[in-house]
């Protein structure tokens, strides 16, 4: 369901007929231009859509004949829609407005061209259609990688996340992270907004991050780009050591690339985070510093020169 006044709101949109309907009913993140319907065909009318009216079809409205056009917008009325934009500040026949009010369909203005609107609008429908999950953890921004930060509780999830605030880089979300996906291969995360900014660190309590290190230091919201999972030092288990393979997590039916980190006393966990982003960059750039290594030994071995 896509509430009413927020759509409004977010597309600085003007009421020119009102609707008692507060939320509309919109299934996906598409808008429809009635021209062929205004024509007369309605075989494939895409009538759970919003309605976007822009001047080619205004000018074909008022072409027609008084008679023509009551009788092509009472077939158009006749099925349920959520609402009608008119773009480009134009006035719609005032035959549009009194069947729009009849039938409870709001009809709404905007000054925008038709294309720019649609690009807006179908932005919007689709951050409030994604789909969405709850996750705990911990979101940063590091160097300008979304970085979720998941392990079980007490490992030290929300302490990392506070040394990298220090460190100069940006909070978004702390113990619940909203997820959405924003379409197959992306998925955005943000605080739930009644804990936004607020992070919990045992022994001390809640601490506002905002207020305590300005503005600078917190963002709403941030793209997962990768996962780094803390888990407490298990000396039996082998961990990655040179980075040739990589591992994956699937959210929301999308594959994160994933890194493992072990947690045990003396080691900095902010800075290999730090390390951890910067070198998912420069892998997203088309370098390897392990498969750099891995190709320079292998030319020793073989005696090949550089």
């Amino acid at each position: 369901m896509i509430n009413a006044d927020k759509f409004i709101k977010a597309m600085d949109l003007t009421v020119l007929s009102p609707s008692t309907a507060t939320e509309w009913d919109v299934q996906s993140a598409e808008l429809n231009r009635p021209g062929l319907q205004f024509v007369g065909y309605f075989d494939f009318f895409a009538h759970e859509r919003p309605q976007v009216i822009g001047k080619v079809e205004m000018a074909y409205l008022d072409s027609l004949d008084d008679d023509v056009r009551v009788e092509r917008l009472r077939q158009f009325f006749a099925y349920s829609m959520p609402c009608i934009i008119i773009c480009r500040g134009m006035r719609p026949p005032q035959e549009l407005l009194d069947m729009a009010l009849e039938h409870n369909v709001p009809v709404l203005a905007t000054e925008m061209v038709t294309t720019k609107f649609f690009v807006r609008a179908i932005n919007y429908l689709g951050r409030e259609l994604a789909p969405r999950s709850t996750l705990h953890g911990v979101l940063v921004d590091v160097y300008g990688v979304g970085v979720l930060i998941t392990g079980e509780s007490g490992v030290g999830k929300s302490e990392t996340a506070l040394e990298l605030v220090k460190r100069g880089h940006q909070l978004v979300a702390d113990d619940v992270v909203d997820i959405c996906r924003v379409n197959d291969n992306r998925l955005v995360g943000q605080s739930p907004e009644n804990i936004r900014h607020f992070m919990e660190i045992r022994g001390i309590g809640i601490i506002d991050i905002r207020a305590m290190y300005g503005v600078s230091a917190v963002m709403t919201n941030r793209s997962i780009d990768m996962v780094i999972h803390l888990e407490p030092w298990k000396e039996k288990k082998s961990y990655d050591r040179l980075g040739l393979s990589e591992d994956f997590t699937t959210i929301m039916d999308v594959k994160i690339p994933q890194i493992v980190l072990p947690v045990r006393p003396g080691r900095n966990l902010a800075i290999i985070v730090e390390v951890a982003a910067r070198n998912f960059s420069l892998k997203q750039m088309g370098y390897s510093a392990a498969k750099e290594l891995d190709r320079r030994l292998t030319e020793m071995m073989m005696g090949t020169p550089k």
